[in-house]
């Protein structure tokens, strides 16, 4: 019922063009609607961070993935085999807000873990953002009792679920090159 509640309340902001705050299967999370630009300037924003810098995109499912970029059957195997969080920087994009997307033309997206992330980005239709909760070059807190005062204060929302939760590990990254072929970034 909880979570019912806090899905509907990140409805409502993402839908308004506002920024939450919110667990993810890996750190607490920056997020909005990844596909609309002036969104997406406000987390630049919140994090006192360049817009030349992209930003992570969770999306609910490999269908929803497959909307936004081009996903080779060897690279769907590998999604679908692995067990930890993986985000995975794909070549030339496509519906998503301009500001998400870095200079070279990538974009860095997971398919998110987490049942209250899949199942609000599944009811929202779109992708949307996941940055750390930190200020740009500050380092990144690991549960939600360590984000800086001014993210609270400046996000539209913070979801009230997972507060006590605790964890150490960003996700695995993978890029995926324009030849086809596989680089690990971050294991």
């Amino acid at each position: 019922m909880r979570q019912q509640s806090e899905i509907y309340n990140s409805l409502v902001c993402l839908n308004n063009k506002e920024t939450i705050l919110y667990p993810t299967d890996t750190v607490w999370g920056i997020g909005c609607d990844a596909t609309n630009k002036q969104a997406v300037s406000k987390i630049y924003k919140i994090k006192n961070r360049s817009e030349s810098k992209s930003l992570v995109i969770l999306v609910s499912s490999m269908n929803m993935l497959q909307k936004y970029v081009k996903v080779t059957s060897s690279l769907k195997k590998l999604i679908q085999s692995s067990t930890q969080p993986t985000t995975i920087i794909y070549q030339n994009p496509k519906g998503l807000a301009s500001n998400v997307i870095a200079l070279d033309t990538t974009v860095a997206i997971r398919i998110v873990q987490d049942d209250f992330c899949r199942k609000l980005i599944k009811k929202f239709g779109k992708p949307i953002v996941s940055t750390s909760a930190n200020v740009s070059g500050n380092r990144t807190p690991i549960s939600f009792k360590e984000i800086e005062p001014v993210i609270l204060e400046s996000v539209d929302y913070v979801v009230n679920l997972h507060q006590n939760r605790i964890n150490k590990k960003s996700s695995r990254i993978i890029k995926l090159e324009v030849d086809g072929s596989i680089k690990t970034i971050r294991d």
